[in-house]
């Protein structure tokens, strides 16, 4: 299950007003144009984590393919996508910069690569759009 949404901006809202719950239907909505939806992770995941200092899987960012399951894994399947995750930055792969050496597994192409298979099966997402305002 998911939620997109956009952010309401509004600069005359005073958050540190006490209000009674009588008043509840007059506090402003931080959030606008809400849209639910349900798809399974591994078919909006993206091969890159969700933030720099955890291990979370991180999603497309492309909204059509958000909402229409379109993910980096889904010529590849739910097999894949579990195996990669289970060991993106565990794996140790060939360091191709030094001679003997291992480095840990990064990114999908080189666990394809590792496990011997056809790189164009990764769904190439496309990129965020910038808002231009």
């Amino acid at each position: 299950m998911g939620i997109l949404y956009t952010r309401a901006v509004s600069t005359d809202i005073d958050e540190t007003k006490i209000l009674k719950l009588s008043e509840v239907n007059s506090i402003a909505s931080v959030i606008k144009d809400l849209v639910f939806f349900a798809e399974e992770k591994w078919k909006i995941s993206s091969d890159k984590g969700g933030s720099g200092n955890t291990a979370n899987i991180g999603s497309i960012h492309f909204i059509e393919d958000i909402l229409n399951g379109n993910g980096v894994f889904i010529k590849l399947g739910e097999g894949i996508f579990d195996e990669y995750w289970i060991n993106q930055g565990v794996l140790q792969v060939s360091n191709p910069k030094k001679e003997k050496e291992f480095k840990k597994l990064t990114s999908l192409s080189e666990f394809l690569d590792f496990k011997g298979m056809d790189k164009s099966l990764i769904n190439k997402p496309k990129p965020k759009k910038k808002d231009k305002n």
